[in-house]
C-alpha cells in the first residue's frame, strides 16, 4: 500500500472541499483532495443550476399565458419538452465543465480518486476499486466535506423505476404527462411548479403543513394561499400506498380531514430531503462525539469537531445546505485545518435563503422560529404586496413581508417574505441585518418610486411604529420610531 503524508487531507471535491483546499494552500501547506464520485459539485450537476434552467423555461411559458392580463394574447404556443430538457442539460454541462476544468488543473500529486475511510483520527485509507489501488494518507488535519445524497421514505419504493430523485428530472428525454411530487420543501416546490408550468399535471404531497423553509405563521399562511391557488397541494397528507399501475404509479393517501383518495401518475418525484454522506467514513475510528443525526458535533465558527484536528464543512453538516454557506464553511475549515492547533473563530455571514418559486419565498437573517426559540424580544413590521404599486403594475401583486426588529435598539434582526422577485429584497435586508443598522437608519436611505422596494419602506415604517410604542422612553433607543 502506498503511503502519502500531507498537512491537510480534504475528503470531497465539491462546493466545500474546493474552497477548503484553496484556504489551506494560502498557508503553504501540503494538501491532498480526495474524491470518489464525479467532479462538478452538487450545485452545478443536479442542484442550483439545472433547477434554475428548468425554472427559466417554465417562467417563459407562464409569462406567455400571463400576458392576457395586459390585453396581449399569443396564439399557437406549444411546449417542446425534448427541446426544453436538451437546453437544461446543455447549459448544465457547460457549468459543470467550468468546475471540472478547475479540478483538472490541480496537480495530480494533490488529488486522489477513491473512497476514504478513517483508520485513526488523522489517518485514512483511500480505496479505488476501479483501479484496484489503496493509499494510506497520514495527515496533520482532515476536513470532511463529503456532501449529502437524496433520501426518501420506504413507502416510495413501491414506485419502482417510476420513482425519480431531483437528479433524475434533468435526465428525462421528454416531459412526463403527470408527476406526484412528495415533499413541499425547496426542491419539491421549485421543480414541481416548473413542471406544472411546462404543462405536466402535477400534485404535491407532504406529511406536514410546511411550504418551503417558512417559519413565520403569517407568511406560511400566505404561501399556502398563493401557491395553493395555482398548485394542487395536499398538506398534512398521509401516503397509504404507492403501487405500480400499468406504465405508471398509483398513489393512495389520506387527507388531513380523514378522507381517502387514490390517483394514478406517470412518475413520482421524491423531494423528501437529503442525508449526510457519512456511512463509508468509519467515524468510529475518529473518536468524535456524534449528534443524533450521526454528524460529528462541531463549532460553526471554526468548523472544528471537538478538540480534534478534524473539521467539517458543507451539506454533510446537515445545517445550512446552500452553496454560499458550503463555500464559507469550506474556507473556514480549510483555514483552521492549516492553522491547527491555532484554530480561530470566524464570523459567519448573515443567513440568506431563497426559494425560486413564483412568487418567490425568502428568509433573510434570523427566522421567526429562531427568534422565538432564542427568547429574543422583538417586534414585527409588515406589508402586503396585494396592493403594492409596482407589484400591481406588473400584475404580480400577491405576497407579504414581515421584518423583525429588536426593541431595545431598533436593529433589524431578520425577515420572512413571499412576493414578486423578493430575491432582491432578501439581499437588501440580509445586508442591512449584517451591518447592524437600525430601522431609523434604513428609513433615511433613498427609495425610488415606483419600485417593489417601497414595500420594504412600508414594512419598516410599520416596524418603527411598533418599536416606538415600547422603546420611546428607553435611553438606548436611537430614534427607530421616527
Amino acid at each position: 500500500m502506498d503511503i502519502r503524508e500531507v498537512d491537510v487531507a480534504i475528503i470531497g471535491a465539491g462546493s466545500a472541499g474546493l474552497p477548503a483546499r484553496r484556504a489551506a494552500l494560502k498557508h503553504r501547506k501540503s494538501v491532498v483532495l480526495i474524491e470518489h464520485g464525479p467532479y462538478g459539485t452538487t450545485c452545478a450537476r443536479v442542484g442550483c443550476m439545472p433547477s434554475k434552467l428548468l425554472i427559466a423555461a417554465a417562467d417563459a411559458a407562464h409569462d406567455i399565458g400571463h400576458a392576457k392580463t395586459f390585453g396581449i394574447e399569443a396564439k399557437d404556443v406549444s411546449i417542446d419538452g425534448p427541446a426544453v430538457l436538451a437546453r437544461v442539460r446543455r447549459e448544465r454541462d457547460r457549468f459543470v465543465g467550468f468546475v471540472v476544468g478547475a479540478v483538472d488543473d490541480i496537480p495530480s500529486d494533490e488529488k486522489l480518486r477513491g473512497t476514504a475511510r478513517f483508520t485513526s483520527p488523522t489517518e485514512l485509507e483511500v480505496t479505488d476499486e476501479g483501479r484496484d489501488t489503496r493509499v494510506q494518507v497520514k495527515a496533520g488535519a482532515v476536513v470532511i466535506a463529503t456532501g449529502s445524497s437524496p433520501w426518501h421514505p420506504p413507502v416510495l419504493n413501491g414506485a419502482g423505476d417510476r420513482l425519480m430523485q431531483n437528479d433524475d428530472v434533468f435526465e428525462l428525454q421528454d416531459l412526463p404527462e403527470s408527476v406526484a411530487v412528495v415533499g413541499t420543501g425547496v426542491i419539491g416546490l421549485e421543480l414541481g411548479q416548473a413542471l406544472h408550468r411546462l404543462g405536466v399535471r402535477t400534485s404535491f404531497f407532504d406529511i406536514t403543513d410546511l411550504v418551503g423553509p417558512v417559519t413565520d405563521p403569517v407568511i406560511k399562511a400566505k404561501a399556502q394561499e398563493v401557491l395553493g391557488a395555482e398548485l394542487d397541494l395536499h398538506l398534512e397528507a398521509q401516503l397509504q400506498a404507492v403501487e405500480p399501475d400499468g406504465d405508471g404509479v398509483r398513489l393512495s393517501w389520506t387527507e388531513a380531514d380523514g378522507s381517502r383518495h387514490s390517483e394514478r401518475f406517470e412518475r413520482v418525484l421524491a423531494a423528501t430531503g437529503r442525508r449526510p454522506n457519512l456511512a463509508s467514513l468509519n467515524l468510529e475510528a475518529t473518536g468524535l462525539e456524534l449528534g443524533d443525526n450521526g454528524v460529528p458535533r462541531y463549532d460553526p465558527r471554526t468548523m472544528q469537531c471537538g478538540e480534534a484536528p478534524l473539521f467539517i464543512a458543507g451539506d454533510v453538516t446537515a445545517d445550512r445546505p446552500l452553496l454560499h454557506e458550503a463555500s464559507d464553511e469550506g474556507h473556514i475549515a480549510g483555514e483552521n485545518a492549516a492553522l491547527f492547533p491555532n484554530v480561530q473563530a470566524m464570523r459567519r455571514r448573515t443567513p440568506l435563503n431563497i426559494v425560486f418559486v413564483d412568487p418567490q419565498i425568502a428568509i433573510a437573517g434570523q427566522s421567526y422560529a429562531e427568534l422565538k426559540q432564542a427568547g429574543t424580544d422583538f417586534e414585527v413590521g409588515e406589508v402586503s404586496f396585494d396592493d403594492q404599486g409596482r407589484a400591481r403594475c406588473m400584475a404580480r401583486n400577491s405576497g407579504h413581508l414581515r421584518v423583525y426588529g429588536k426593541w431595545q435598539c431598533g436593529s433589524i434582526l431578520g425577515a420572512e417574505m413571499i412576493g414578486p422577485r423578493v430575491e432582491h429584497l432578501a439581499h437588501l435586508l440580509a445586508w442591512t441585518a449584517q451591518t447592524g443598522a437600525c430601522v431609523g437608519q434604513v428609513l433615511r436611505q433613498p427609495f425610488y418610486h415606483p419600485v417593489v422596494e417601497e414595500g420594504v419602506r412600508t414594512a419598516l415604517r410599520d416596524l418603527a411604529g411598533q418599536l416606538k410604542m415600547r422603546c420611546a422612553a428607553d435611553p438606548l433607543c436611537d430614534g427607530a420610531g421616527t
